[in-house]
């Protein structure tokens, strides 16, 4: 969906130069390059976009519904693991990037939800998703919004990143963790508390063509999202009049579910030791969070979260 909508703003761009209004493209050149930097400190969002109709209903298609476990205060910043990616990352953006939902249930708390630097390259679409609170995932950007001294701020990082939309089956439950520790490191360098969330049907919204590892496919696929930082999932749902076959998500519930803060005390130059630990620690909680609720989402008893 969002590489529609970003093809869109480039064929746009591609119309401005080719055609009679060439100069509005090179203005938007101007502007873009001098506000190339936005997107790592900070963004622009604005709460009208972020407040449009087509999010409520966007929200209740599906629908996507936001848990609160335990009170985060706003004297601290955050840092939110956010689980799996799913193919769409819907929870993500439904709950971090629309509606009221966040504000109310964690009041004084901004989040920024942090997502691949290639798509603030995009001309136009960079504006929409900064509107909407989105930002670079660099490590500028993250440590932009946790530097933040006053506290209430949540940097929202989806930790599978791309490889794990490729993982993005109904029923799956592999998240792609064990070497992802970055997000931690940056936790302990500012001081960020840590906490797991794990959105319960973010895999069961639409089916992709098999691709265990090893086959043809999933090493293209890989291929590809090395080259190009981001996956290409064959995956398909149902239509606009029919549920055979198409591309829009199923009407499947999203139960986005936000766990308990892991105290961090702030090392500016932590050891791989230190990482490790607090690594191992985020591990246990986020299974716990999954193991505590899983009930209430239709998950089987005898299933459990698998970590790669």
């Amino acid at each position: 969906f969002w590489s529609l909508v970003a093809e869109f703003c480039c064929g746009f761009f591609v119309i401005l130069i080719l055609g009679n209004f060439w100069f509005l493209a090179v203005l938007y050149l101007l502007w873009l390059y001098l506000d190339w930097e936005t997107p790592c400190t900070g963004g622009r969002r604005s709460q009208w976009v972020r407040s449009w109709t087509v999010w409520k209903y966007f929200r209740e298609y599906f629908p996507i519904h936001l848990v609160k476990t335990s009170d985060l205060s706003p004297n601290h910043n955050y840092l939110l693991g956010f689980h799996p990616h799913g193919v769409l990352v819907a929870g993500a953006f439904g709950n971090f990037c629309t509606g009221p939902s966040f504000k109310n249930l964690f009041p004084g708390l901004t989040p920024y939800l942090h997502i691949m630097p290639i798509w603030f390259g995009c001309p136009f679409f960079r504006e929409y998703i900064m509107s909407a609170g989105m930002v670079s995932a660099s490590k500028d950007s993250v440590s932009y919004v946790l530097n933040n001294q006053g506290g209430g701020h949540a940097s929202v990082i989806v930790v599978g990143g791309a490889e794990e939309s490729l993982n993005a089956h109904p029923g799956s439950l592999t998240l792609n963790i064990l070497k992802r520790k970055g997000f931690i490191k940056m936790a302990l360098k500012h001081g960020a508390h840590l906490v797991p969330v794990f959105s319960f049907g973010e895999n069961e919204l639409f089916k992709q063509v098999a691709n265990p590892k090893g086959s043809w496919l999933r090493n293209v696929q890989e291929k590809l999202q090395k080259i190009m930082g981001f996956a290409l999932p064959l995956f398909h749902a149902r239509g606009v009049f029919q549920y055979s076959f198409g591309l829009i998500p199923y009407r499947q519930p999203i139960h986005t579910v936000v766990g308990s803060p892991i105290p961090v005390k702030q090392n500016l130059n932590p050891t791989a030791e230190e990482i490790e630990q607090l690594h191992a620690l985020y591990l246990q909680n986020l299974r716990n969070l999954f193991e505590e609720h899983k009930r209430n989402y239709g998950i089987p008893e005898h299933k459990s979260l698998i970590f790669e």
